[in-house]
């Protein structure tokens, strides 16, 4: 399909030789005598660019303008002008015209000016589409009464500055609700940072968080920026930020309080106007009372909790989750996603999930890779999430601790002979042939007897 060009103009010889010249090269072109007639093309036809005359009688070329980013924002619109100044293009500009061109029209500008234009809006379409696979990648799947909270709780603080802690277990998706504030805030234009509080010691604290200038030590061989002024106008993530020590969490107080600061070996006063999310697995006000975490810092980052609910208390979303796990396993893997059977979506979950969300991808990452079929069965799930096998497991553990032959020997053969009486429904004589015994002794030494 070729793009659509709408020109606007009550000049008859300009609409004329102008949707003569871009047909030639390749346009769609439709025409209006004046905004009415061009806001209701605009309805019927969807151009993807409109040439827009400012001077026009009823409607002018402005106002039409306004009317165009008011209903049909995606549009792009190019303003023609045979009377121009710079206050009028800068109007338009601010309004949402993408260019502003001056007659007598100078054909090969004109064109330039509808491929760039084009251009663009094909760049923010992409930039639409990219931004809605990154929410739907980083939306938290299910719908029991605690996600439903937690959503809403996100809904209701990310629009806002509020800095936010978000509580929970290691492996609940802490990390993924922060880039659900961040993505549905007024800075998701702007950079997400994060901060590993794990890795961060008191000597390099300033130096991450602040950067630094050439040769303020050292190893400083080069001028590099901290992490609070790479987050300007976005927002900046403490990850596991109980696992600060207390001279850093000083430090992290002071330069948040402050709101300005200096690069290490600096003289220049910068400011980052940054937002705080934080989160912990710790509970913070035990922390507190123990002495290692500064009751001062809880209460600055303590603005909006949340608390993301650990997995074995929302089993009936993991049917969600692992459609979910499997169909991003498939697109970094390139492949077809993997089906799973009601049995073992079973076993899934009735496991208790200590590692929580993390733990069940990182058991599906696995079946996606060791599963040779389209669907994971039961038999396919491994211990300790497969109860058969994780007796089996047990049963094993149990015989290798007996100290004597005669006894190991003895527990051996009983199990064996259950388990293929279990494999063979319980025919006797159908495993007693199989495992190359009599009928007899089998039936002496079934469980069953």
């Amino acid at each position: 399909m070729f793009p659509s060009i709408l020109i606007v103009d009550d000049e008859t010889s300009i609409l004329k030789s102008l949707s003569g010249i871009l047909s030639d090269e390749g346009f769609e072109t439709i025409t209006a005598t004046n905004g009415y007639e061009a806001l209701k093309i605009l309805e019927s036809e969807s151009p993807d660019l409109v040439l827009l005359d400012i001077w026009m009688p009823g409607i002018d070329g402005i106002d039409t303008l306004k009317e165009i980013k008011k209903k049909f924002p995606a549009t792009q619109v190019v303003m023609i002008t045979g009377h121009g100044t710079i206050e009028t293009a800068v109007n338009a500009t601010k309004i949402g015209a993408f260019d502003f061109i001056e007659k007598p029209l100078s054909i090969d500008k004109v064109i330039v000016s509808i491929n760039n234009a084009l251009n663009f809006r094909r760049l923010e379409e992409e930039n639409r589409y990219l931004r809605k696979k990154t929410i739907e990648k980083n939306s938290i799947a299910g719908n029991c009464q605690a996600i439903q909270e937690l959503k809403k709780q996100i809904g209701i603080t990310a629009p806002t500055d509020a800095w936010v802690l978000i509580n929970g277990e290691n492996g609940t998706g802490k990390e993924l609700v922060a880039r659900m504030i961040h993505q549905f805030s007024t800075r998701s234009e702007y950079p997400l940072i994060d901060v590993n509080c794990a890795a961060m010691s008191d000597e390099l604290i300033e130096s991450e968080l602040l950067g630094q200038e050439k040769g303020a030590f050292n190893e400083a061989t080069v001028k590099k920026k901290g992490k609070l002024e790479l987050a300007h106008q976005g927002t900046l993530f403490f990850d596991e930020i109980g696992d600060l020590g207390l001279k850093t969490q000083a430090s992290i107080l002071r330069i948040l309080q402050e709101k300005q600061f200096q690069r290490v070996g600096g003289s220049r006063m910068l400011t980052a106007d940054v937002r705080i999310i934080a989160s912990t697995n710790k509970d913070l006000p035990k922390e507190i009372e123990a002495g290692r975490f500064r009751e001062d810092l809880y209460y600055r980052l303590n603005v909006v909790p949340i608390t993301v609910p650990p997995l074995r208390e929302r089993r009936e979303d993991i049917p969600d989750l692992v459609t979910n796990l499997l169909k991003q396993i498939a697109e970094k893997n390139r492949t077809t996603p993997k089906q799973i059977s009601p049995a073992a979506l079973k076993m899934l979950q009735n496991s208790s999930w200590p590692g929580n969300v993390r733990e069940l991808k990182n058991l599906l990452d696995r079946l996606a890779i060791i599963v040779t079929n389209d669907t994971i069965e039961a038999k396919d799930i491994p211990a300790p999430y497969n109860p058969k096998k994780q007796a089996a497991y047990s049963s094993e553990s149990s015989l290798f601790s007996i100290t004597r032959l005669d006894e190991a020997r003895n527990n051996f053969e009983k199990e064996f002979i259950a388990r293929k009486l279990e494999e063979n429904n319980h025919d006797i004589a159908k495993t007693a042939r199989l495992i190359g015994v009599e009928r007899a002794y089998l039936q002496q030494k079934s469980p069953q007897k």
